[in-house]
Formats: structure tokens, sequence, C-alpha cells
């Protein structure tokens, strides 16, 4: 009688990767986020999820690239929670208003990712989208769960947003 054959857990694989996987989606986190707490919870929350990824019939194989993109959905989704719980505070405080000027001012690195901060989730997951990770509308359109037209019209809103709060930023800070 011969004993029942043992598939390794393929999570094991992430074993391997670990060590060099581990600052790679952190900095790719930490560059998008801002926050180093949130860095580091996102990377605990890709990690356990790329696990429980990688055992499920036909998943991809584990590496490094595989990881960076489990790191942009967990990014997605806290963006995501952050916009809702934002949209809850905006019904009691509700004091926006949308302008929109041509801009052709060198943007200033630090102020920009403080305005980038400042945003609104779904504003700042577009733009970073778009622009830092460079992705095409399509790609930014899947990854937020919208149409294309939905979200060319969110890229217009959210370069407007920025924009004025730029300008606003940088005339308090002279």
């Amino acid at each position: 009688m011969s004993e029942p054959r043992v598939r390794p857990d393929p999570a094991f694989a992430l074993l391997d990767l670990y060590e060099t996987a581990l600052p790679e989606v952190y900095g790719y986190l930490l560059a998008r986020c801002g926050d180093r707490g949130v860095a580091e919870e996102l990377t605990s929350e890709t990690f356990l999820g790329a696990v429980s990824a990688c055992r499920n019939p036909g998943a991809p194989p584990v590496s490094t690239p595989w990881l960076i993109g489990v790191a942009r959905h967990k990014l997605i989704d806290h963006w995501r929670r952050r916009e809702r719980e934002e949209r809850g505070l905006r019904v009691v405080h509700e004091s926006e208003a949308d302008s929109v000027d041509p801009w052709d001012a060198e943007l200033d690195a630090l102020l920009a990712r403080e305005v980038l901060e400042s945003l609104g989730a779904h504003h700042r997951a577009a733009l970073t989208l778009r622009y830092l990770d460079g992705l095409p509308v399509p790609e930014v359109a899947r990854l937020m769960g919208r149409t294309v037209h939905a979200t060319e019209a969110l890229l217009v809103r959210a370069r407007s947003a920025f924009r004025a709060a730029y300008r606003e930023k940088e005339v308090r800070d002279d």
C-alpha cells in the first residue's frame, strides 16, 4: 500500500522570496502613500494576501512583480476605505469648491507630495496610478472598478483639485 502524496504548500515559495521582495514591496507602498505606518500595515496585508492568493488553483508563480501587483491592489483598497470614511465626513462638512484653471507651473516635489496626501482618496488613487505608476487610463479604470469615461472624468476633477490645493498651499507657505 503506497502512502498518499502530500503536495507542498505553494506559500513556501514566499519564504524564499521574502527577504528580497520585502524592501521592494515596502518601498513601492511608502513612495505612494508617504506614511510609514500605512506602508508597514499594507506591506503586512500584501504578504498575508499573497499567502492566500498563491494557494488558489491556477495562481501565477510567486515573484516580486506579482507581489507589487498584490501591493497595488492593497493600496487601492486602502484608498477606497479611506474615501468612504472621508465621504462620510464631507456629508457633515460640505465645503468643496471646484475651479478649473490652466496650469503650467513647475511643481515642488515635497509640496506636491503634501498636496497629493491632502486630496480625497479617489483623487489620490487616480493621480497616483496614472502619473506615478504611469498606467494608461483603461488600466486605471480597471483597477479602480470604473468605466474608462468615468475614470477620465475623475482624472479631470483630480487634476483640478490638485492644482487648486497646490496653489492654495503655495500661497499659505509664502
